[in-house]
């Protein structure tokens, strides 16, 4: 992807997250997922529809690759199944971490495929995945998925 386009999806993602919110419902399963060294504090609210991501909303306060993390993985997880859910972040990972990666799945995640030059912003970009995939194993432990 071109680095332009990629700070454009990049600072779009920041400035118009998708389902940034307040309002919550009970319904929703929540996940906080912080960064103890900076600002970033992310809670994630996951709605389970059997193994179906039925929506994902999110609230607190991140610098912007966090944000846009959020924002652009939202759009790639919800309505996915478990599995494929998985499947998408294990490849944002790799590439994350510069190994090899499906660049097929990833959509508007590939804007962060130069993450791995930037060392110090990697966990940035990876933050809201580790606070999903620890709201998956929840959720599949206590359903027995």
């Amino acid at each position: 992807m071109d680095k332009e386009i990629s700070r454009e999806i990049i600072l779009e993602n920041f400035q118009n997250p998708l389902n940034k919110t307040n309002v919550i419902d009970e319904k929703y399963q929540k996940i906080n997922t912080r960064n103890p060294n900076c600002i970033d504090n992310i809670d994630l609210y996951i709605l389970f529809d059997n193994d179906i991501i039925k929506d994902i909303k999110f609230n607190g306060e991140a610098c912007a690759i966090s944000t846009a993390s959020t924002s652009i993985m939202l759009k790639n997880l919800i309505g996915k199944t478990i599995k494929e859910a998985k499947n998408y972040i294990n490849n944002f990972y790799h590439m994350c971490n510069k190994e090899e990666y499906d660049e097929n799945i990833l959509n508007e995640g590939l804007a962060f495929q130069d993450i791995y030059k930037q060392s110090n912003r990697i966990h940035c970009a990876l933050l809201p995945y580790k606070g999903i995939i620890e709201a998956l194993e929840e959720y599949e432990k206590k359903n027995k998925i």
